[in-house]
């Protein structure tokens, strides 16, 4: 069941899947205040929604074109649709005006509050703050009932399944109990009735999973992204104020937000095409050069924002880990193509030298150790090879050892990429590189790899003191839980593996 709800998941962006999210529950909210389960006007809240995403998409195409950058309208569209969800729908036409401030306010924030591209506040916390101090209205929140409960839940958990946040979300909550159970032993109230409240009453979920989650603030690393969760989950619960000073939803993601700017790389990249090259048959890379020099560790991901007439349900966005090294002056992507491939990956494919394409929100702890004599195993799939090819590449540059071993699994030897580097490593850094390939249909009769599925003897009879490495996997998620449950057997902790996932989006 998992791994069906993961191939679902693979086949949507995780900005996609959060609009479909938002429609579903505005949706849901409709439907129970036609049938009464709601109070509010079904026609107020479609009017209301209607208003904003107008509101939304115009502001942010006037500031977009202030600004002269891409205009993104799948943003705006989630940004309008979560303040319908935490702002009670209009009484009268006179609260046209806090709408329509709050949305204006959200779309302005991106563009103005914001430092070499990269914005400091969730847009939709920054403007429903300001709208308090600037017309007296506040957000309700109104979402946090008890009947939306379960589809709140529901599409939530799938979010954080996707964008792999479950333990910042975690840290969230679990700093929020902590907070709420010392409050109520201090104040003598009943614990149990502290959390029914919490969860029915008060927006803890739909925050953490929508507002908690917005990756453009965001901390880039998850240590980072845990301090993150439990700040914010401080600040959150009612149990936690100074003096009279009660702490609203939205100033605590905002506080939260300045620390995650602190820690954050602070980089958006407009960048054009330098060279592309056709790897194997499937895959290509994109060669670009960096306008300045540019700092990222061996390991890290980008987010790439290409626009395109007429983008699919895919998007126009999406994560691609670097496979250019720190010491190169260029960045570089792998990227696979498939005979079905989105509307993306077809622009992305048509890209010439006057193209731009826009590389923001480096992030990623997917990195060598610090220590250099740690024992390192690496284990990749397919395309997933790129984020070994950064780290091998750099060694190579610097002429550092490492104690590396690599694993390297491909269909025929067809699609074994930068294979030049991996032997060039073997000679001059000893860095042991096994291959294998699987299509025993299509075997060279000069292969000297291995051949057939990986597995643990293949480790054991190549790495005598396995036990004591950190093993690095990365491919399609199918594959990282394959290798996951091989290492599990092998006795190898959670603690000595990290995984590198990517989301199989076409």
């Amino acid at each position: 069941m998992i791994d069906y709800i993961d191939n679902q998941l693979n086949r949507i962006t995780m900005y996609r899947l959060m609009l479909y999210y938002l429609i579903a529950l505005l949706g849901i909210a409709v439907l129970f205040s036609v049938s009464g389960i709601l109070t509010y006007d079904p026609f107020a809240l479609l009017f209301s929604t209607a208003f904003l995403l107008i509101v939304s998409i115009t502001t942010n195409k006037i500031f977009a074109q202030s600004f002269r950058v891409p205009t993104n309208v799948e943003s705006a569209y989630i940004t309008a649709l979560i303040l319908a969800l935490i702002i009670t729908p209009i009484q009268s036409l006179n609260d046209l005006w806090f709408l329509g401030w709050a949305a204006v306010l959200a779309m302005a924030s991106k563009y103005i509050l914001a430092y070499k591209g990269k914005h400091f506040f969730n847009p939709v916390a920054i403007a429903v703050a300001l709208t308090y101090y600037t017309v007296n209205q506040s957000a309700s929140w109104w979402v946090a009932n008890g009947p939306m409960l379960p589809a709140v839940l529901l599409g939530g958990l799938l979010i954080v399944r996707k964008i792999g946040k479950a333990r910042m979300v975690l840290s969230f909550f679990i700093t929020g109990l902590a907070v709420t159970l010392i409050g109520t032993i201090l104040s003598g109230t009943e614990f149990i009735a502290s959390i029914q409240k919490l969860a029915l009453y008060s927006p803890a979920f739909f925050f953490a999973f929508v507002i908690l989650t917005e990756p453009l603030t965001t901390p880039p690393i998850q240590k980072l992204q845990i301090y993150y969760g439990a700040l914010v989950g401080l600040l959150f619960v009612p149990q936690f104020h100074i003096g009279s000073f009660f702490i609203t939803p939205e100033l605590s993601i905002l506080v939260g937000n300045v620390f995650s700017y602190i820690v954050s790389p602070k980089e958006k990249l407009v960048l054009r095409l330098k060279e592309k090259n056709r790897l194997t048959p499937d895959t290509y890379e994109f060669i670009f050069s960096a306008p300045r020099r540019f700092s990222f560790a061996s390991g890290q991901y980008m987010e790439w924002t290409l626009s395109h007439d007429r983008p699919d349900s895919r998007g126009n966005r999406r994560y691609f880990t670097l496979a250019s090294a720190p010491s190169e002056r260029t960045l570089r992507l792998g990227v696979k193509f498939y005979e079905n491939s989105s509307s993306f990956k077809k622009a992305m494919l048509a890209m010439n030298k006057d193209t731009e394409i826009i590389a923001s929100q480096l992030a990623g702890d997917f990195t060598l150790p610090k220590n250099p004599t740690q024992k390192c195993i690496l284990i990749a799939g397919g395309i997933g090879i790129t984020p070994f090819r950064s780290m091998i590449k750099h060694l190579l540059d610097t002429h550092r050892r490492r104690p590396i071993t690599l694993f390297y699994t491909a269909k025929t030897i067809d699609d074994i990429l930068y294979k030049d580097v991996f032997d060039r490593a073997q000679q001059e850094l000893g860095i042991q590189t096994i291959f294998t390939i699987t299509d025993n249909n299509n075997i060279p009769r000069t292969w000297t790899g291995k051949v057939g599925r990986f597995n643990a003897e293949l480790i054991r009879s190549t790495v005598s003191d396995f036990q004591d490495s950190i093993f690095y996997i990365s491919g399609s998620r199918s594959m990282v839980e394959g290798f996951k449950s091989i290492l599990a057997e092998m006795g190898i902790r959670n603690s000595q593996i990290k995984t590198d996932l990517f989301s199989g989006l076409m």
